[in-house]
């Protein structure tokens, strides 16, 4: 399976709400009271709570829908005007009650009012949410519930069962000070606040990692992920693993949605194949990107990947397999591709040259994988190679379009394709697809096999044969 977020499918449900933000410059006290009065200049309407969660996912280029309650109303009909116009889809079930709303007043970036507006869906009845939901989530990979306390979700624990009888995992950005009706659910995201007015005062690391893991036991999780602020993120799972991670932040403007987006990125990674800790280093990283913005906010891929980039060093050059596999983990978590190509490459010419960068281009990243000393010899003759692995090697790093160059010894490089398992795997034009070393293993795992025709003429054969002539004349 290939990490690409473009894949995910995920499902929001719980409290959406609009939010509403009047802004403009205070230059003057009232004289009525003495507070600032703001000359509202401009008027801006966002998606919030469960809303922001699914904007998230569809700014990253997945696939979100939401379910919840709204009320037949303006503001509802500007949620649906807003999710759709951001591609979202929108199962809104229609209340008697009136559509959540928030407005708040700011000045050169900071809030100086809200205000909301709302009464809370506890009252009303489920069943047709309940009945929107079993109907659609046939279509999604993953549930992200959005729990802000405003009444959606007095049923929760029937759409936790109803994702997990059908494999799908269940995120829950959680709520209150019982945990336990999200009895069942994949993971939890709390903040240090919550976790603590649930499992009492963490008074050191260890602590926090013992209360987490009997929440874990008590409460049939598979992870709890515990966002902290300035102190970054901890994550512990039901196997005993604890991870930690520091805020990537530099500058903290708002941390309004913060948290919408921690779920949303951790949503989409697990449902397309990410590990709980690979998942969580993305959620930090789109975490640390969004507190610099104002409001309600969400990140495209572009902006994850630099985050990612500012902060991760990838290796390259010459490296062993071990080392490859850590640093194609590190180059996934920043969205790129991989691409893969094989050979002997004794003595180094513009044929190669002209192969490997047009490898290159087809992804983000290029390994080229080399034939040992010994193997050359088998495939080529004893009197081959004519160029050392360690010489051939270090040319080949040395080359702009090349990332990583690694050694096998096999005569073909079909284990250690199989096991690295590129994205895309390249050979030369003069191979059928199902020749190529590896292409079974690699169509498997979702990735693409490609040829390249070679540069006519260019061969080391070639130049081993124009010396030895020359040398003999």
């Amino acid at each position: 399976m290939q990490h690409d977020l473009v894949n995910a499918k995920v499902l929001v449900v719980g409290d959406v709400m609009l939010d509403r933000y009047w802004s403009g410059p205070v230059q003057r006290i009232s004289p009525e009271a003495p507070v600032p009065i703001v000359h509202v200049g401009d008027i801006e309407e966002r998606a919030g709570g469960a809303g922001n969660v699914a904007l998230n996912v569809t700014a990253l280029s997945g696939n979100s829908a939401i379910c919840t309650l709204v009320g037949k109303d303006e503001g509802a009909s500007k949620l649906v005007e807003i999710m759709r116009g951001n591609a979202v889809k929108t199962y809104f079930v229609e209340t008697d009650l009136p559509t959540i709303t928030k407005l708040r007043v700011l000045s050169q970036h900071q809030q100086l009012l809200r205000m909301d507006f709302e009464v809370g869906f506890e009252g009303v009845d489920k069943a047709p949410l309940l009945d929107q939901f079993s109907l659609c989530l046939e279509d999604y990979n993953a549930v992200i519930i959005s729990d802000y306390g405003k009444g959606v979700l007095t049923d929760v624990q029937l759409l936790i069962q109803k994702a997990r009888a059908k494999g799908i995992p269940v995120l829950v950005d959680p709520k209150g000070a019982d945990f336990s009706k999200y009895h069942g659910a994949s993971v939890i995201t709390p903040n240090m606040k919550e976790f603590e007015l649930v499992v009492g005062r963490c008074a050191s690391e260890e602590a926090l990692v013992q209360k987490a893991q009997n929440l874990i036991n008590e409460v049939a999780l598979e992870a709890i992920l515990i966002t902290r602020s300035e102190k970054g993120m901890t994550l512990v799972d039901r196997h005993g693993g604890v991870f930690n991670i520091p805020t990537l932040a530099k500058e903290v403007f708002d941390v309004t949605g913060a948290g919408d987006t921690v779920i949303a990125v951790l949503g989409m990674a697990l449902s397309v194949g990410y590990s709980y800790e690979e998942a969580m280093s993305l959620a930090n990283a789109a975490a640390g990107v969004v507190v610099g913005k104002i409001g309600t906010a969400t990140l495209t891929l572009a902006e994850l990947h630099r985050a990612l980039n500012k902060t991760t060093k990838i290796p390259s050059g010459v490296i062993d397999q071990a080392e490859l596999l850590e640093a194609m983990q590190l180059s996934h978590l920043q969205g790129e591709k991989v691409v893969m190509t094989n050979g002997c490459f004794d003595i180094l010419h513009a044929g190669h040259v002209t192969y490997l960068k047009a490898a290159r281009k087809l992804g983000d990243r290029l390994i080229v994988a080399v034939n040992d000393d010994p193997s050359v010899a088998r495939l080529k003759g004893a009197s081959r190679p004519i160029v050392s692995l360690e010489n051939r090697m270090s040319l080949l790093a040395a080359l702009e379009c090349v990332d990583w160059v690694v050694a096998f010894s096999e005569d073909t490089p079909h284990r250690i394709i199989s096991e690295v398992l590129p994205d895309i795997l390249v050979k030369g034009a003069d191979y059928e697809v199902h020749q190529i070393a590896g292409s079974k293993e690699v169509l498997e795992n979702g990735g693409e096999v490609k040829t390249i025709t070679l540069v006519p003429g260019c061969s080391t054969s070639a130049i081993i044969s124009k010396i030895l002539e020359e040398g003999i004349s």
